[in-house]
């Protein structure tokens, strides 16, 4: 009976690659009481694994909250099987603005304590008490009351790159520092103003609400379903978004485009930028903002040690690597004195600093291309890479390279040397040079296109 995963990410996002089939990527939460929260859990992915749900999913005695990805074939199959259980029936499944295949590679179920991490003590408070939920449109009417106040729930990473104007948004790494923070900045409009919030997908604001109710603000309300669902709505109404920028979320996209102002900077040259990234250097890992210049210059590292560090030979950054917990850290690090143009809290201002080009993206045209083989190794100063090979490689075809920190580099084998000596076609089994202008990396696919 499979409980876990048996599938690298590499070999999961191969089969999502060779399967064709477009993925729906979505989110929920809802809470109750789970008495076994381990069989919960158990049940959950039993069914779910052989619907070829992916995502990051948690479970406690107060619920769940899950970010998920499917195919779209199966999503009335999962929503009948969600359903069975009386507290998810007719429950909101929000989906992302943006699809991406890719956006989980795995299908990880755990049990937590809680599912969002509040540090409040439930016991002492009634958390069935929440604020008002405000649908788009009523949200946006609440927006023009000069007695509102707009706070956003979420950490300083994610509303760097986006949220709505005029909004607090508080200098936070994690959701439970923010409540003391709010209380007592606006401790003195408990009965005079209209306490607004809004995060992703609703589930900070439930929680939260309760808690400032019991803390005695008379006035709470909150946006029903998050940006997400807010976004929905605004373009199923016509209304007009009050949300500028890019939306963060919690999956390999790193954020869905709400609205084509860039209100973001590169956090290296301070560039017009909104797009996230982690540090190549597997045992930095930092989330940060970083453009396309400087991702090409720095290698996708977030400083130059970082890029000295993956310059190594790979037993040794395995050794660097060991026994680090990143965690959170990945996001405190993001306070780097490395990076220059970094912005948070009481800094971040509605200012578009650019627009993002339009793009267009058929999400069901995919592209043929056949798997070659794995990287092996990179020799920088020969600028030649090594490839396993399991498919067949002759010279002529016009190859791809992909993985999670090189991108996807297209070009085409002129020579190259199989097992050590120069050669013109590579087997099963052979390992193949050529030469590359980039740096590869284990984690890279090489494909080659069809001939037209």
């Amino acid at each position: 009976m499979q409980l876990f995963n048996t599938l690298s990410a590499e070999e999961r996002a191969e089969l999502i690659d060779q399967s064709g089939k477009q993925r729906l990527t979505l989110s929920f939460y809802a809470y109750a009481n789970i008495e076994d929260p381990q069989q919960f859990r158990d049940d959950l992915f039993l069914a779910w694994n052989p619907l070829e749900v992916l995502g990051r999913i948690y479970v406690a005695t107060e619920g769940i909250n899950a970010q998920l990805s499917l195919p779209a074939d199966n999503f009335y199959a999962f929503k009948d099987h969600v359903e069975t259980y009386p507290f998810m029936n007719g429950m909101r499944l929000n989906v992302a603005v943006e699809q991406d295949d890719l956006s989980f590679l795995k299908l990880t179920i755990k049990v937590r304590k809680k599912i969002v991490a509040d540090g409040l003590n439930d016991n002492t408070f009634d958390v069935t008490d929440k604020g008002v939920h405000l649908k788009a449109n009523e949200f946006n009417e609440m927006l023009e009351d000069p007695n509102t106040v707009l706070v956003d729930m979420r950490n300083h990473y994610e509303s760097e790159i986006g949220h709505f104007k005029n909004a607090i948004t508080p200098d936070v790494e994690t959701f439970r520092e923010s409540l003391p923070i709010i209380e007592d900045d606006l401790k003195e409009h408990k009965e005079d103003k209209n306490l607004l919030m809004y995060c992703t997908g609703g589930i900070r604001c439930e929680k939260a609400s309760a808690f400032f109710k019991h803390k005695g603000f008379k006035n709470v309300y909150q946006l029903e379903g998050g940006i997400i669902e807010y976004t929905r709505q605004v373009k199923a109404e016509g209304l007009d978004s009050k949300f500028i920028g890019k939306n963060f979320v919690f999956d390999h996209r790193l954020g869905e485009r709400i609205t084509d102002d860039i209100i973001s900077q590169c956090h290296q040259c301070g560039k017009p930028c909104d797009t996230h990234t982690n540090c190549a250097n597997e045992a930095c890992h930092l989330l940060f903002i970083q453009c396309d210049d400087c991702a090409s210059s720095m290698e996708g590292c977030c400083s130059l040690e970082c890029v000295d560090i993956i310059h190594l030979p790979e037993d040794e950054q395995r050794e660097r690597r060991r026994g680090i917990m990143k965690g959170n850290m990945v996001f405190r690090k993001g306070k780097s004195d490395a990076l220059k143009f970094k912005k948070s809290g009481d800094a971040v201002a509605a200012v578009d600093l650019a627009t993002a080009p339009k793009v267009k993206k058929d999400i069901r045209k995919r592209e043929r291309k056949i798997f070659v083989g794995n990287a092996e190794h990179y020799f920088t100063k020969a600028s030649v890479g090594q490839f396993a090979i399991e498919g067949e490689l002759k010279t002529g075809d016009k190859i791809i390279i992909t993985g999670p920190t090189t991108g996807r580099e297209e070009l085409v084998v002129t020579e190259m040397r199989v097992n050590g000596e120069a050669g013109t076609m590579a087997k099963k089994g052979d390992l193949v040079t050529i030469n590359i202008p980039f740096r590869v990396r284990l984690s890279d696919k090489m494909y080659k296109l069809p001939q037209a």
